[in-house]
């Protein structure tokens, strides 16, 4: 299970901590959902998920306010912090009362305010612990953005992963990494690929050593993140192997569940990796609008074959 702490996401979302003296490099958020807890502060806490952050918006605060039996009013909130979820979030800029404070002292639970709209900072919360929180995988591959497409290069160690990439940049297109691509699913439709720290924007090439093409190319040539949208496989070129020359088959990979449409490319000396790797891309672009150049030809084959 992965986790961030509460500092990362109080940094993230420039959130305001009234228990400074709480250590929120301890507290770990492993849940990317939230909850407000309505119905808790009526003193229902079945089914209770004491893991996720809990937000109060202007109906919470407005229920808190409108409780007049403090006795009875301390009573919930003594209960309701003694389930130890990371944090109480305020939203809209509303304060949180005194006694919330000194429940969250006594607890060790922060109490945190943000400007932002309940909706708002729910919405943005939940995308970016949903990212940060994804389950991932680190395979051997490089990723480049090119013409948008996510393109991810897989085959064997020497194969020209590396000598690939640097010929695509130079022709304009993004390295997000080399060697080493960390894989996190974020969705079951959306997988995202970015480089570990150690390596990021760097290309190892056989014969040359360690580039840096942040340095060299440009800021404008590297990227942190990208979608996965496809992988090219490079495999060494067999004449006794069947090679799909058509490509109305769709072929794919597997990243954690998420299905990827895949190319097996044979490599052999004089082919232009830089350029089939475009013409990928744009082949693929051009069936996700709702054009197959195989099918086209196809359905041209097989008119030509009924006139005759």
């Amino acid at each position: 299970m992965y986790s961030i702490t509460l500092t990362q996401l109080i940094e993230k979302l420039n959130l305001v901590n009234h228990l400074p003296e709480i250590n929120t490099d301890e507290i770990l958020i492993t849940d990317p959902d939230i909850n407000r807890p309505a119905v808790q502060l009526s003193g229902f806490f079945e089914h209770f998920d004491e893991n996720r952050i809990q937000i109060c918006g202007n109906v919470e605060h407005a229920y808190i306010a409108s409780m007049e039996d403090d006795e009875k009013r301390a009573e919930i909130f003594d209960k309701l912090f003694q389930h130890s979820f990371p944090c109480l979030v305020f939203c809209r800029g509303l304060e949180p009362q005194d006694f919330i404070i000194e429940v969250g002292r006594k607890y060790g639970i922060p109490v945190l305010t943000t400007e932002a709209t309940t909706s708002a900072f729910v919405h943005e919360a939940v995308r970016w612990l949903h990212v940060e929180l994804a389950p991932r995988i680190s395979i051997h591959a490089v990723l480049v953005d090119v013409y948008g497409v996510g393109v991810l290069i897989t085959g064997e160690s020497g194969i020209g992963k590396s000598e690939a990439a640097l010929e695509l940049i130079k022709r304009g297109h993004r390295l997000v990494s080399d060697d080493v691509v960390e894989i996190k699913k974020v969705s079951d439709e959306t997988l995202v690929g970015t480089s570990p720290e150690i390596t990021r924007h760097f290309i190892e090439l056989r014969g040359i050593g360690i580039i840096d093409v942040k340095a060299l190319f440009g800021f404008e040539c590297v990227k942190m993140t990208q979608n996965i949208d496809l992988v090219i496989n490079l495999e060494e070129w067999n004449k006794e192997a069947n090679y799909d020359r058509m490509g109305l088959d769709d072929h794919y990979t597997e990243y954690l569940g998420n299905k990827v449409v895949t190319y097996n490319i044979p490599i052999r000396p004089g082919r232009n990796l830089a350029i089939i790797v475009e013409s990928a891309a744009v082949n693929h672009r051009q069936k996700e609008m709702g054009y197959n150049a195989a099918q086209e030809m196809y359905d041209r084959v097989t008119r030509q074959m009924a006139k005759k």
